[in-house]
């Protein structure tokens, strides 16, 4: 039984060593948009859409839009959708528009009726595509907060990067422990299973996509097929990202510190387990076999080195011990970008538990409705299946 503990000790160990010691030596290459480098502008003054899409989002789009007038660059228009809302978001933003706070660079769009085989989200930024003027297309969430200097920072990056497609990574607001506790485990997961420091390698797979700042120059939106191909994906932001990034658009995530900042989840941990329900499944393609094999690798890569190190005896808990001393490092490394304190770390398996427990629920309601249903309106299974890219 011995030689079974240092087996799965040595592949714990290396996993998370491996990625530790990745990410120490390529997140540094990550740029910093909020440094004070990039306080300046962009020499070729380039035109950009802000597309914002809104559904039932009354709580938050009023502010949100009026950060986004607010902008201390001035060559943008902001086109605000409101997609089918049966509360007062189409009525704020209406007003908005109509007030001198909005300085004629507010347009209004009202979708009534969703067409077959679209997501209401990715139809609402593919009808405001296309009345957008913009040279830049950046499509964002109703709830993000954007500061004055956001975008001019952002254009003044991909201007020197020659950059086709900027994703920065937004400040996350959180209230609660659990939501601490909830979304630490996610960008730890996050890091394992991506590498944000590989997307600007144009040899590599890795691409990323981010809801809240997912800018991209109009040509090259519409060389990928604008959201028209992408109009039944669930992961929509971070499928955008695949696509750019497969045809060798060049791509790059940048940190920004508190540039843009969104309140993700509310209700502590289990606001990011209904938040979360409808992606798992979408993430591993709707196939039942993948989610029971991802349940059964998360309970291992998680929660292996913890038992590890009280089941084993011996010198062969040191493996474990490196696992598990990776697994803080990453932990550390994340604070000194978030809020969240390093001993969250020591809630690890807590949460672990916490997204086996939506990992197998999103399949499971996925299965039984036979479709998602996302902000009121049902998607049927079969239809998410044959628009996956």
């Amino acid at each position: 039984m011995s030689y079974l503990y240092w087996i799965a000790g040595c592949i714990l160990g290396l996993a998370w060593f491996s990625r530790i010691l990745q990410a120490a030596l390529g997140v540094p290459s990550i740029a910093d948009i909020s440094k004070p480098q990039w306080d300046r502008k962009p020499t070729s003054h380039p035109r950009v859409s802000i597309i914002v899409p809104a559904r039932n989002e009354e709580e938050d789009i009023e502010q949100a839009l009026s950060l986004l007038l607010a902008l201390d660059y001035d060559n943008y228009e902001v086109i605000a959708v409101n997609d089918r809302s049966n509360d007062r978001t189409g009525e704020i933003i209406d007003r908005i528009a109509a007030s001198p706070a909005a300085h004629g660079c507010l347009k209004v769009v009202h979708v009534t009726e969703l067409p077959k085989l679209w997501l209401g989200k990715t139809h609402a930024m593919w009808t405001a595509g296309l009345q957008a003027t913009g040279d830049w297309l950046l499509f964002t969430d109703a709830d993000v907060l954007f500061k004055r200097d956001a975008l001019r920072r952002a254009l003044a990056y991909a201007e020197a990067e020659e950059a086709d497609h900027v994703v920065v990574f937004p400040r996350m607001i959180m209230k609660r422990a659990g939501e601490k506790m909830m979304i630490a485990f996610f960008q730890t997961l996050f890091t394992f299973g991506h590498r944000p420091w590989k997307v600007a390698d144009p040899d590599t797979d890795d691409h990323m996509g981010v809801g809240a700042f997912n800018m991209v120059r109009r040509s090259v939106y519409e060389a990928v097929g604008t959201y028209k191909a992408l109009r039944m994906e669930v992961l929509d932001d971070m499928k955008l990202g695949k696509v750019i990034k497969k045809a060798r658009f060049r791509q790059r995530n940048v940190f920004g510190e508190d540039l843009i900042s969104i309140r993700w989840a509310k209700g502590g941990a289990m606001g990011v387990v209904n938040n979360l329900t409808k992606n798992f499944f979408a993430v591993l393609s709707f196939q039942w076999w993948r989610t029971i094999a991802s349940a059964f690798g998360l309970f291992f890569l998680n929660l292996g080195p913890f038992l590890g190190i009280g089941l084993a005896h011996g010198w062969a808990r040191a493996p474990y011990g490196i696992a598990l001393g990776s697994m803080f490092l990453i932990y550390l490394g994340m604070s000194l970008k978030s809020s969240i304190p390093p001993y969250y770390f020591l809630l690890h398996p807590v949460s672990t538990m916490m997204f086996e427990y939506i990992l197998l629920r999103s399949m499971f309601l996925t299965l039984r409705d036979d479709g998602v249903t996302w902000r009121g309106t049902k998607y049927p299974l079969e239809e998410l299946r044959k628009g996956a890219v």
